[in-house]
């Protein structure tokens, strides 16, 4: 059974920047204030009349042309995202249609800034099943039409971008996917949450008025879950494959918040300059987060082949997850 190899990547951001001065307009906060908790300085947001597949495709597109891959032979696009263009049908359709993957079938997946790393979880099982010989992730939110630009709390994190990994066995044994690990507490639901616009709170002038349909967090509690169970799920990884933090070469994470990305890999023994970090100039960018950070770091030249990759993101649910690749 092969391992599944990332042979692509890809990444788009809008040009429009919303700074943390910017911010300081709309809400009662400042840059020092955001900087200081979230290492946060700006934030993109997509342009009027723009919407998510659109960034999704241009990720992919990027992804399909580093991997030497045309859309008429990927067998599979699984696209994660909590922004998706409309409820119904799965952003991935617009996806494959707008690059015309004729012979892939497409879904979405939900688990919020997790979501590019349980795509590729399962993107990896069709891999060496032997089920897919090209497949495409992509982790992708317009996270800044669904904040309240009223609530200094969610309204300073969270910007809109993409990310995306075309993803195929490997020709080499020792390379690729070593193991993912995913993890969901249900119990947790309460603290990262899209109220309204579902079937316990439908779409109603109330719904509107209370801004349901906006994120709420309890900033205080996502970050003292996150820090303990990305901890975790990176020693996890680490144990499934016999590895100390000492041989990891680099570290790809969700881009939440610096203090909970430098909690962790304190916690876990990994050096930060081992961490490629974006979040000061994008924000949070949910599912997005992890393959666009993959894609810069690829980009930079700054993996090389053998290198040892750490992954690690959580999102809402709460879900949260980790991986080991052999670059």
């Amino acid at each position: 059974m092969p391992n599944t190899q990332i042979i692509g990547t890809g990444s788009y951001a809008p040009t429009k920047v919303i700074s943390n001065k910017d911010l300081e307009k709309l809400v009662e906060t400042s840059d020092e204030w955001i900087t200081e908790r979230t290492g946060i300085k700006e934030r993109r947001q997509a342009a009027e009349g723009e919407v998510t597949s659109d960034m999704a495709v241009k990720a992919a597109v990027q992804a399909l042309e580093m991997a030497s891959t045309r859309p008429e032979e990927l067998d599979l696009i699984v696209v994660g995202t909590i922004s998706p263009d409309m409820p119904m049908p799965a952003c991935a359709t617009f996806v494959q249609a707008r690059l015309g993957a004729k012979k892939a079938f497409a879904f979405d997946v939900s688990a919020a800034c997790a979501g590019s790393l349980f795509a590729m979880s399962i993107v990896d099982q069709y891999v060496k099943a032997g089920l897919a010989k090209r497949a495409l992730v992509i982790g992708v939110e317009m996270l800044t039409r669904i904040v309240d630009w009223e609530d200094r709390n969610t309204c300073v994190l969270f910007g809109d971008a993409a990310g995306a990994m075309v993803l195929g066995p490997s020709q080499d044994g020792a390379r690729g996917i070593l193991s993912t690990h995913l993890h969901t507490d249900g119990t947790q639901t309460d603290i990262l949450a899209i109220r309204g616009g579902g079937t316990k709170h439908p779409l109603s002038a109330e719904v509107l008025e209370k801004k349901l349909h906006k994120v709420s967090m309890n900033g205080r509690e996502v970050y003292k879950v996150a820090v303990r169970v990305l901890t975790d799920v990176t020693r996890e990884a680490l144990a499934a494959n016999g590895l100390s933090a000492e041989a990891v070469d680099h570290v790809i994470a969700h881009q939440a918040n610096l203090r909970i990305i430098d909690a962790v890999l304190g916690r876990v023994g990994i050096p930060m300059e081992k961490c490629w970090l974006n979040i000061a100039k994008y924000g949070n960018t949910s599912s997005a987060s992890l393959p666009m950070t993959l894609d810069e770091a690829n980009r930079a030249g700054r993996l090389e082949q053998g290198d040892l990759i750490a992954m690690m993101a959580i999102g809402a649910g709460m879900a949260w997850g980790s991986a080991l690749v052999r670059w």
